[in-house]
């Protein structure tokens, strides 16, 4: 038999009851964000940005100029942006997790930074007829954003982010020799092989 001090009060009204519960799942609710227990990355979506930039990497290979070059990857660029923003939409609603949630909020301000800096600079560099350092740059800066994008989800996304960041070295260290093979292997090899170990250990 609940003692006393356990029993519901007959005084306390229904809406009070409501408030306490909905305080209860909104605490509970934070606490899951902040763990980050989840990915949004997608992995089938990863998987196809390696793909279209397999694609990129044979067509810039062939390339006519320095200009053709860098047009091509820039276009893979935006192609890949379109591709990851979809996914993680798709995935998102699927998972049923708001848009505007606090996890996703702050996944994207983790992320944007270092992208933001590689974009600025590819036009230094491009100006400066520094191209050769581009494919490392690219690499480095995007591992970057992955990786503390990725503190926010789950192991592997950091993972990723750490060994694009090594190639990222590896390709600045030997720049200019074989840019497109950096790339391919990057943006290309590394989100095919990531995206299937996401796909199956976290949901597609």
């Amino acid at each position: 038999m609940p003692l006393a001090s356990e029993r519901p009060s007959a005084a306390e009204p229904p809406a009070r009851i409501h408030d306490h519960a909905m305080e209860s799942l909104r605490v509970i609710r934070d606490a899951m964000e902040r763990a980050g227990s989840f990915t949004a990355v997608p992995g089938h979506g990863t998987v196809l940005i390696g793909l279209t930039a397999l694609v990129a990497a044979a067509l810039a290979a062939r390339a006519p100029s320095a200009g053709a070059w860098l047009a091509i990857w820039l276009g893979e660029g935006l192609v890949a942006g379109a591709i990851s923003v979809t996914s993680i939409v798709r995935k998102c609603r699927r998972l049923g997790l708001p848009l505007a949630s606090g996890i996703v909020r702050k996944f994207a301000l983790a992320f944007l930074p270092a992208l933001a800096a590689g974009g600025i600079l590819t036009g230094v560099l491009a100006r400066q007829s520094l191209g050769a350092m581009l494919p490392g740059t690219w690499l480095l800066l995007y591992g970057a954003a992955v990786a503390a994008a990725g503190a926010l989800s789950v192991r592997i996304v950091p993972l990723m982010g750490l060994t694009f960041m090594l190639l990222g070295v590896g390709a600045l260290a030997l720049a200019p020799a074989h840019p497109d093979l950096f790339l391919a292997a990057g943006f290309g090899g590394l989100h095919v092989v990531f995206g299937i170990l996401i796909a199956r250990r976290h949901g597609g």
